[in-house]
């Protein structure tokens, strides 16, 4: 009997479904809960009636655009499933999930247009370390063999493919599976567990390749049964699911089960999997590292009810959790509890209490954020999980319909950032925009109908406003005189500026030779304010850079003369100074790190030069095989959509990163439409 797994883990689980977009996640869901008895039936996902389906924007868009949580039960044992996003726009959602997991399922299929997906997908668990079996869905609908199948998918690992089951055919279609463990046959009925029968003649050669070849990659991990297979001696069954539970939980392979969801085909042998070989909450206690001794609660996300309030679903990764219990964050601030709930998609049952291992809803915890980490601990321990959400690389500007409710808009999109901390907002000074970002143009999409839908808020939204800038190819000199007299004291002051262009990117000095007090100190400050206050709009309607403005004459009146004079008589010197200095319209030019599968690169070196970009480079991603990384510069203002495009390419992975590089001169048609947009004519 083998020893290296230590038998299997009982106790409350938390496994995410996860895998590339339409790859079936939430159809295996729903075929989960319908096996277990925690929904009557399974519903397609086409009739808009599934777990994950809660929400309208999900309905609308058919896919998921938020994670679910589902707990069920298995053969005595609680597991909670938590459906992530498939769409990348929503990758983010399964960051804080993954972490407080135990294992993730992965669904894939037959198709080699979404390895890049998936491999994205592979990648992330690497990174975090989290052990997973590949579920290989829609069996029935693949005309490629499953072995040439894991072949075409093993690029997207890491680790080993471990094949597990093989289907059984009858006149060319699936009809079963064949689990290589067991060496049992498992003939499929719709919706209803497998029927158990004896391997065919005809597929015994199959099986006894296929089981062979598993053996092989797990005796990579055991001497003994290695030694076994080169003496030609039948290792016993126990030993072998020892090693397929060994080898998954320290993350040496990944096992690969078969099915359709769709049928709730293989559906139980994928949770008897789970049950048997998955790790427990320990395991991801001490992956994450997590003092032992006290409680400790990990939030996986955060979700505003219409009726209940904030809810906080976390993963209790340790101690024991009751109603009414105070928690500190890692800042030491406490947050007290004020209900516990078990989650079934948007239902929810209210419990008493919560123990190591469970996944519950936690009530109206205000100040707590998804990610944080609670615990019992007085003082609070340190946070076990580093969000960091991607670069935005969409975004808009948006403003409520009637001007009632921009205090209404700005505490729904606070909550929504509070559910979605991919989402960032920020207000821009020089257009007086609030603008919002995000991960791509169906991200921002979800967001506007849940601000119209949910919280009834009409919405204009529009792409931000680019910040040029204006600056000077020749210098001049001028004189700016106020003078005004309405009885009593008047107003009086004069300056005589030159005004001489800078080299890019030095900004604006200001300086004076002014002699023999025609201008008084006092007031040579407010020449520099009023010459400032200028500059936030210059003569083609946009703030003016790198500029050299000297005060070097003047003449003052004892009694007319102030600070707001010569504020006034800097400010007309300049405006009739600046038309005879040749200004010229500056754009932002952004340096651009794309990220693209290689097979894509091509049509990715093609768009650039159609957005007026100039290529720097491109060359292989490093540790990433099958992907290249294309740099160039890029003006801002082609950027705004640029992701739409990119992911058109790319089957919808390809993403980048942009960054300020310089300004350059904008003249022509393209200057004149940003002058127009502003309000100015050319």
């Amino acid at each position: 009997m083998g020893t290296r797994a230590g038998g299997r883990r009982t106790g409350p689980k938390c496994i995410a479904i996860i895998g590339p977009f339409a790859s079936g996640k939430t159809t295996l869901l729903e075929a989960i809960l319908a096996r277990t008895g925690a929904i009557p039936r399974q519903s397609p996902v086409s009739s808009g009636n599934t777990v994950s389906d809660h929400s309208p924007e999900a309905r609308a868009h058919a896919m998921s655009v938020e994670a679910t949580f589902a707990t069920t039960d298995f053969m005595g044992e609680q597991i909670t499933f938590v459906d992530c996003p498939g769409s990348i726009e929503f990758a983010f959602e399964a960051e804080p999930v993954l972490a407080a997991c135990d294992l993730a399922v992965v669904v894939a299929e037959a198709d080699e247009k979404k390895i890049p997906a998936l491999q994205l997908i592979m990648r992330k668990l690497d990174d975090l370390a989290i052990p997973r079996i590949l579920f290989l869905n829609k069996v029935d609908k693949a005309i490629t063999g499953v072995r040439d199948t894991l072949k075409m998918l093993q690029p997207a690992s890491s680790v080993p493919l471990l094949l597990r089951q093989i289907p059984v055919r009858k006149d060319g279609v699936v009809i079963g599976s064949i689990d290589l463990a067991l060496e049992r046959a498992y003939i499929y009925r719709e919706y209803a567990e497998s029927q158990v029968a004896d391997i065919a003649n005809d597929d015994k050669a199959r099986e006894l390749e296929a089981r062979f070849s598993m053996l092989e990659t797990l005796a990579d991990h055991d001497d003994h049964l290695m030694e076994q297979l080169l003496e030609e001696i039948e290792p016993p069954k126990d030993a072998i699911f020892d090693d397929l539970s060994a080898d998954l939980r320290a993350g040496a392979v990944t096992p690969v089960l078969i099915g359709t969801a769709e049928k709730g085909n293989g559906v139980l042998r994928l949770l008897k999997a789970i049950r048997h070989d998955a790790p427990d909450v320990e395991a991801t206690r001490k992956r994450l590292g997590a003092p032992d001794g006290h409680t400790v609660v990990q939030v996986m996300k955060t979700i505003h009810t219409a009726h209940g309030g904030k809810l906080s679903v976390s993963r209790v990764l340790s101690g024991q959790l009751a109603d009414a219990a105070e928690l500190f964050l890692s800042n030491g601030d406490t947050a007290k509890v004020s209900g516990i709930y078990k989650m079934l998609g948007k239902d929810q049952t209210k419990l008493t209490s919560a123990k190591a291992g469970d996944t519950v809803a936690l009530g109206k915890l205000d100040d707590v954020k998804t990610g944080q980490t609670l615990s019992s601990a007085k003082g609070g321990i340190r946070p076990l999980v580093t969000l960091e959400p991607p670069q935005p690389v969409f975004a808009f500007a948006l403003r409520p319909k009637e001007r009632k409710d921009e205090v209404k808009m700005s505490a729904a999109i606070q909550r929504l950032a509070e559910e979605d901390p991919s989402l960032s907002l920020r207000h821009n000074q020089d257009s007086a925009e609030t603008v919002l970002s995000g991960h791509g143009e169906m991200h921002l999409r979800v967001v506007r109908e849940r601000l119209e839908g949910k919280n009834q808020i009409p919405i204009e939204g529009h792409a931000p406003a680019v910040p040029y800038r204006e600056t000077i190819r020749k210098g001049a000199q001028q004189r700016g005189r106020h003078k005004k007299q309405s009885g009593g004291h008047g107003q009086f002051g004069d300056v005589v500026i030159e005004i001489k262009p800078l080299p890019r990117g030095s900004g604006f000095q200001f300086s004076d030779t002014i002699t023999g007090g025609v201008v008084p100190k006092t007031y040579i400050q407010s020449v520099e304010t009023g010459i400032r206050d200028y500059l936030k709009t210059g003569p083609l309607g946009f703030p003016v850079v790198d500029v050299a403005v000297n005060l070097s004459d003047g003449s003052y009146h004892a009694v007319d003369s102030s600070d707001m004079a010569f504020q006034m008589a800097a400010k007309l010197a300049m405006k009739e100074g600046m038309t005879a200095c040749s200004p010229v319209l500056l754009e932002p030019v952004m340096k651009v790190e794309i990220v693209t599968p290689s097979d894509a690169t091509s049509k990715i070196i093609a768009l650039i030069p159609q957005r007026r970009g100039q290529i720097l480079g491109y060359d292989a991603r490093p540790d990433w095989p099958g992907w290249d990384v294309v740099e160039a510069t890029m003006p801002q203002a082609e950027i705004g959509d640029l992701i739409i495009e990119l992911r058109s390419a790319t089957a919808g992975v390809a993403s980048y990163k942009a960054a300020f590089d310089h300004m350059a001169e904008l003249t022509g048609r393209l200057a004149d439409e940003a002058m127009n947009a502003n309000g100015k004519a050319a």
